[in-house]
């Protein structure tokens, strides 16, 4: 089993912690303000908007070396809900990984919406998380996790791979906005 320290107590933060736990791994839930408490996890899951990810780095950037380090987040401008924030060719992901050279970084979670997180299911097939790293025990770490809890985990490929996660996101987020899909309702492979 895995000690996963969340930073992030919001919707898709509590939805990762219950899905550690119930896959019977340890976890510890740290709010962004809680700079004064260390992170202790061996996987840490970022779970907080693109935009506070460069303020957590600096503060925490020593605690997260020689940890994997799993970036959830969906970089869309919010202002025009039109596009993502990142250059064409790059990903929040990439970002982070830049940024926390002696980390393990992967994309993850980003793909799923808290609500089918926390069901475990949708259209009646376990919910999926696509896993993308450049690091294959980093990825077998948290898939075992994410398998434990009964959801289903896919190697999404390489770290390169997290710029089609995030436009994935980025259009799941959008067809919910538009009210084309509902909020607990998302997409699922059928592997």
């Amino acid at each position: 089993m895995a000690h996963m320290s969340i930073i992030g107590t919001g919707t898709m933060g509590s939805a990762v912690a219950d899905i550690a736990k119930k896959g019977g791994n340890t976890v510890e839930l740290l709010g962004s303000a809680d700079t004064d408490k260390p992170v202790t996890g061996e996987i840490v899951v970022l779970a907080v908007p693109y935009a506070a990810l460069a303020d957590i780095i600096a503060q925490r950037g020593e605690q997260l070396a020689g940890k994997v380090v799993v970036d959830i987040t969906n970089p869309v401008d919010f202002a025009t809900f039109d596009s993502l924030v990142v250059p064409a060719d790059g990903s929040a992901t990439a970002e982070v990984a830049a940024a926390l050279p002696r980390s393990r970084v992967l994309k993850a979670f980003n793909t799923t919406l808290a609500p089918t997180l926390a069901a475990g299911t949708v259209g009646g097939q376990p919910t999926t998380v696509l896993i993308a790293g450049d690091d294959s025990d980093a990825k077998a770490s948290l898939a075992d996790v994410v398998t434990a809890a009964g959801l289903r985990a896919i190697d999404a490929g390489s770290l390169r791979r997290a710029r089609e996660l995030e436009a994935f996101g980025f259009l799941q987020l959008t067809l919910a906005a538009g009210e084309k899909v509902s909020w607990t309702g998302g997409f699922s492979v059928v592997a």
